[in-house]
């Protein structure tokens, strides 16, 4: 890849966001280090953390695969919504898998 910055500029960049990145992370450590209690409106603010995180990666894989919105024909989508049917009534990690996978396969394979 060709670019018109020299290779000093682009490593002064990487190195100052990964100075960047490790600051705000130890910022977080050392203030919980200091904090004998968290409020519990931050408690409850961060219990959220995971599902969203989870939602930001797990969605745009299932809505769009190839790059582009595919709702008609897309196995992925169908799949991910039997899936979460499953894990919304058994609450089973296992289960929830084991579906998602084997209707994915079906749809896909058509066993």
């Amino acid at each position: 890849m060709v670019t018109e910055y020299g290779s000093v500029s682009i490593w002064s960049v990487v190195v100052a966001l990964g100075a960047l990145t490790f600051s705000i992370r130890a910022s977080f450590i050392y203030l919980f280090g200091r904090i004998e209690e968290v409020p519990s409106r931050l408690s409850n603010a961060l219990r959220f953390v995971p599902p969203a995180v989870f939602a930001a990666i797990a969605v745009p894989a299932l809505v769009a695969p190839e790059g582009t919105l595919a709702v008609v024909g897309n196995e992925r989508l169908v799949a991910g919504v039997i899936a979460a049917a499953v894990t919304w009534y058994v609450d089973d990690v296992f289960a929830t898998i084991a579906v998602g996978m084997g209707t994915l396969w079906i749809l896909r394979f058509g066993f």
